[in-house]
Formats: structure tokens, sequence, C-alpha cells
């Protein structure tokens, strides 16, 4: 699958956390028809058939509205099931071996907090970058902060696109404006919301008004 810069715009990463008893499929195709243009399947504690056999369900439902579905750092499982791509941190394994694996025509994004970083992965072959934690978050335990001037200079040192990660919601997404983002990857601002549905269509107004004139 060929990625398109749009597909980044409002980037959904799971969290089983909120399921409350509920199926994560019924999550994502909530968030999904709510705007989410791109969905990542995180499973931290998950080993690699069991993150594979939870991506097939959640990769069927993206397929049904189209939507990117890429698995975090697990690269045995995106064979597995034929996914469109990984994503990987800066301690996963590194982007040029897993291009090397998955061939040319899989989205492969990286993780980065600095400028070297992220011209380092565009140079061994990632398709866009995911930068943060831009603002404080409690989901991540190892995010390191990235203040929006560094978010900046990474936007306009590499030729990929880049999105934002970290601490984002509907109400603070406005700050990001005019760092070069294409995009907002969230967890909790879909995820922990009541009315999934809602809270993703909210949250993509407010991150199409923030890239407006950008």
């Amino acid at each position: 699958m060929k990625l398109d810069k749009r597909d980044l715009l409002l980037y959904a990463v799971t969290d089983r956390h909120w399921l409350n008893g509920r199926e994560l499929k019924d999550q994502v195709e909530e968030a999904i028809r709510g705007g989410a243009t791109f969905v990542q399947l995180r499973e931290k504690h998950f080993n690699s058939d069991q993150m594979a056999e939870e991506a097939q369900v959640i990769q069927d439902v993206c397929r049904k509205y189209n939507v990117p579905f890429v698995i975090n750092d697990d690269v045995e499982a995106a064979i597995k099931v034929n996914a469109d791509g990984v994503h990987v941190g800066q301690s996963d394994m590194e982007s040029g071996k897993v291009r090397e694996i998955l061939g040319p025509d899989k989205i492969i994004g990286v993780s980065a907090q600095t400028v070297e970083q992220a011209v380092l992965a565009e140079q061994r072959g990632a398709d866009y970058l995911g930068v943060g934690a831009v603002f404080h978050t409690g989901s991540k335990d190892d995010a390191d902060d990235v203040d929006h001037e560094t978010l900046k200079q990474i936007c306009e040192a590499v030729s990929i696109p880049v999105i934002a990660i970290g601490g984002i919601t509907k109400d603070n997404v406005i700050e990001l404006k005019g760092t070069g983002i294409c995009g907002i990857a969230v967890i909790s601002a879909i995820f922990a919301q009541k009315d999934i549905t809602e809270g993703t269509k909210e949250l993509r107004a407010r991150t199409e008004e923030m890239l407006k004139n950008d």
C-alpha cells in the first residue's frame, strides 16, 4: 500500500485499557466512522501469535473502510497477516532492517525525538515519522517530551510526512499549528471517550482547523 500523507491526518493507536468489556474491533470501527484515517495496533504484552490473531480482526475492519493498518513493533505478526506495515520505536528493530524484511511496498513508520533520529530514519527507508511526546502524557512511560521548536526542526529536516504524538487532545491540538506536521496520532483522545465516534469527529474537525493554511 502506497502511503498518502492525507491518510496520516488522524492516526488512531489502540489501547485495550478503555475496553470496559467491549471488543476492540468495535471501538476501532467507531473511531473510523468518526473520521480516524489510519490505525495502529499497539499491544505491549502480546506474543507474536496473539498479536497476529488480534491484528487479523482489526485489519478486517480497516480493510472494510479502506483505512491503512499497521502493527506496532511486531514485524513477524505483520508478515503473518499481510498488514499494510509496521511502526517501530528507537529501541525496536532498525527501520532499514524492517524494510529489508517487508520489502518496498509496505508502510514503515518510525518514532523520533531528535532531528538526527528523524534524518537517519528517512535515510533508512521510513515512510513517515511519529514525533513526541509533544505534550506531557501518562500513556507511555518511556516517552521523552519534544518541544514544539524541535518538532518544527524535524519537519523541516525531512521530506517524509511527520505526525505529532503524545498527550494531544481536542483542547490543545491547535497549539501545534505552524509546526509543519501533517497530522496527529492519539490514543486516549479517541479510545477513552464515552462516545468514540463523536469524540473522533470533534478531534478531526479541530485537527483540520489546525492544519488549515499551514
